[in-house]
Parts: structure tokens; sequence; C-alpha cells
């Protein structure tokens, strides 16, 4: 059975739905101006902020399937947005690295949102912008104190090779 909350919490839990669906929605407007997707935007995002990332993760980072991955990748690269590089210290391990032109979208798309939030938030004075930011500041750390950002360990969805091998009582695949 559910557990009642108070008004409060059913309030936040509300506008901050609300709030994120409208950036999504926005965000996804906004993207319609570049030559590239949003997951493939996800993507770019992943590898600027972790550097080159293998293939297995960037999976693990967006929480997708080895094979969507590698067709999000492959259109990525034929769109000139990210290279596979061979990791010097280990050949045979491919890293994907972001070309000029992802990390020119990547400043573009962000140069954009910002743009529209601060058309937004114009009649809202510093100091009301400075609270603002604590209290998402606060969520945001309370939210992945233990478990980092996404879903938790027992949400995030396993690859069908992990889920083969615990079947089987090998240890999941660090990629």
């Amino acid at each position: 059975m559910p557990k009642a909350h108070d008004g409060q919490i059913s309030q936040l839990e509300e506008l901050l739905r609300q709030v994120s669906i409208i950036i999504r929605k926005r965000g996804r407007d906004i993207l319609q101006d570049f030559d590239v997707t949003p997951p493939q935007f996800n993507a770019l995002l992943e590898l600027d902020h972790h550097g080159q990332l293998t293939m297995g993760e960037l999976c693990d980072h967006l929480y997708l399937a080895c094979s969507t991955a590698t067709d999000l990748v492959d259109r990525m690269e034929r769109n000139a947005l990210i290279e596979r590089e061979r990791d010097p210290n280990d050949r045979r391990v491919i890293r994907l690295k972001i070309k000029e032109r992802g990390r020119r979208i990547i400043a573009e798309v962000l140069e954009a949102r910002r743009n529209y939030l601060a058309t937004v938030m114009q009649s809202i004075g510093e100091e009301e912008k400075g609270r603002l930011i604590q209290a998402l500041e606060q969520i945001y750390l309370l939210m992945t104190r233990n478990t980092g950002p996404g879903p938790s360990a027992k949400e995030q969805p396993q690859s069908k090779r992990d889920q083969a091998q615990a079947s089987r009582g090998q240890p999941e695949s660090k990629d």
C-alpha cells in the first residue's frame, strides 16, 4: 500500500515533474534547430562530461542496451559528431571521442538552452535565483548521495549479457 505523503511532498513532486516535462519539451524544440537528436545530444553530453568512453561505458551512462548504443554511435560517427579511436594503452579497446563538430553543437545547444532559461527567469531577482539554486543543489545531493545520478542500482536495466551471466552465477561484465 502506498505511503500517504504530506501536501508539500506531493506539491514538490508535481512541480518537479511538470518542470522536467517543460525542460525536456523545450530541449527537444531547441535540438530541432541543430542536426542532432535528443539521444545523440545526451551521448555527446556524457562524452563531454566523462571524456573518452568505451562503448560499454557509454551504455552504462545512458542506460542503453549495447545494440542500441552501437546504432546511435554509428549514426553519430556518420554525422561527424564523434569518432572511434583505439586506446594507445590497449589496442583492443576502442574509445569514443567527440569531434570538433560535436563540441560546437554542444556549445551552441547549451547556449540556446541558457538563453531560454534566462528569458524565463528574467523577472526573478538574483537573491531568489540564488535560493532556487541552493534548493535544487540540495535536492540533487540528496538524490545522488548513495546511488549517483540516474536510477538506483536495483532500478537500472541490465544488459542481456549481464543477465545471462547472472543466471549462470558469473559476475557482471565491466566494459
